[in-house]
């Protein structure tokens, strides 16, 4: 049983009575009111009391069907969402019964379906393109498009005609005629990941499809119209972005219309274990492994860890360890050194690897200073990987994380050979 269609009046038990049994021994059911024009007062508290619809007679078919179809999506979404709490993973696709977890499923349930632009605030790798692949798979645009574009993976000079297109000749090298990323979105939703990136130019742009709804491309001169539902996504304090000039206030408040905040792991370590678990049967699968599972030290150890590169950091750790795992259990021995180690405040918020208390590096028959040196390159090599990871593989971006200049970090990453283990699709011209 998806869906119930009643009339409201009816003899012995009528529509709302049978509204109250459904709702009580059913609840989970859609029920569609039909009513006649003198008892729409009746059918709008039907609404309130829970029918998920009602429809007027009399009626067009289509009408009848449009409804029916909504009640059936939003009985199977409900039966779905069920079915992933009832196997530990959450909501959405997302991983978590923490109460922050739960106030974003409970937005994404109230905003979905809706025009609205939202804003998606959080850290690297706490899972914001769940959160827009979610608003649009539960709106009734799921069945267009979903493009997304992350802005700061494109060169700041091409930001615009990657938004909006451009026509042959526009510039040097537009041999032919391009659609930009709006209009392959029209009817769909538009994903732009790190908003903070585009220059401000660019935004006025932006700000003036937001309020209209057309635009021209880059070296055109026709008014192209859009329909389009825009999510953006930040892991930067717009508001200090807006101090400092570089975003546009009128554009923010464009965007924040709604704002979903995805808070660090370390603010619902509660998370881990099921996080943990989740990783742990994905990767086994994915990689033949027989590892089945987490012993309580271990457990310990990863729910106790900063996780400065959040659930992003905890796929990657539960990767390489089942990688090198010994057995079906992953033992504290099995875990990366970071997880085991004391940590301390970094610039970004990393965490420094320090070896356990009583271990000093071994020196044999070298220097002191030779062995503080090698020490060092350690300690500094793991920051670098662990920046380059947590940014996936985005020189600029680790860069700043380091807090040292983008040729640096170049030098240091050829010097220690780090260039040919970035992966084929990471980073901004890692291997130069």
């Amino acid at each position: 049983m998806h869906t119930i269609i009643t009339d409201l009046r009816m003899p012995k038990l009528d529509g709302m009575g049978l509204l109250r049994r459904v709702i009580a021994e059913y609840p989970d059911v859609p029920v569609i009111m039909i009513t006649a024009h003198g008892s729409v007062d009746s059918a709008v508290e039907a609404v309130k009391l829970g029918a998920f619809d009602y429809i007027e007679k009399p009626f067009e078919r289509s009408e009848i069907r449009n409804v029916v179809t909504k009640a059936v999506r939003t009985y199977e979404l409900h039966r779905r969402e069920l079915r992933e709490r009832q196997e530990g993973r959450g909501r959405y696709g997302l991983i978590g019964e923490s109460a922050a977890m739960q106030a974003i499923y409970d937005i994404v349930a109230k905003v979905a379906d809706t025009p609205s632009t939202a804003l998606i605030t959080g850290e690297s790798g706490t899972g914001k393109e769940l959160v827009a692949k979610a608003l649009h798979e539960n709106s009734g645009r799921r069945a267009q498009p979903f493009i997304k574009i992350n802005c700061a993976a494109i060169p700041r000079t091409l930001v615009e005609s990657e938004l909006f297109g451009y026509e042959k000749g526009a510039f040097t090298g537009a041999v032919g005629a391009k659609p930009g990323r709006f209009e392959l979105a029209d009817k769909g939703t538009l994903f732009l990941d790190e908003i903070g990136e585009v220059p401000v130019e660019t935004q006025v742009k932006l700000l003036g499809v937001l309020q209209e709804g057309h635009f021209e491309r880059v070296g055109g001169l026709r008014t192209i119209k859009v329909d389009v539902r825009l999510i953006a996504a930040t892991n930067r304090d717009l508001q200090k972005e807006i101090a400092a000039g570089t975003f546009r206030e009128d554009l923010f408040y464009r965007l924040n219309v709604v704002q979903i905040r995805i808070p660090p792991l370390r603010e619902r370590k509660g998370d881990i274990p099921q996080l943990v678990g989740h990783f742990v049967e994905r990767m086994s699968a994915r990689l033949k492994k027989t590892v089945v599972g987490v012993s309580d030290e271990a457990m310990a150890a990863l729910a106790a860890h900063h996780w400065p590169g959040n659930v992003r950091e905890v796929e990657n750790v539960i990767e390489r360890t089942i990688l090198l795992c010994q057995g079906p259990l992953i033992q504290p021995r099995d875990l990366p050194p970071e997880v085991l180690a004391p940590h301390a405040a970094l610039p970004g918020g990393a965490a420094l690897p320090r070896p356990p208390t009583g271990e000093v590096p071994a020196m044999g028959a070298a220097s002191f200073k030779k062995a503080v040196r090698a020490e060092t390159e350690r300690v500094e090599r793991e920051l670098i990987l662990r920046a380059l990871e947590e940014t996936g593989w985005n020189v600029t971006h680790a860069a700043k994380k380091l807090q040292i200049s983008r040729k640096s970090l170049q030098i240091k990453m050829k010097e220690m050979g780090l260039r040919e283990e970035a992966p084929a699709s990471g980073g901004d011209s890692t291997k130069r």
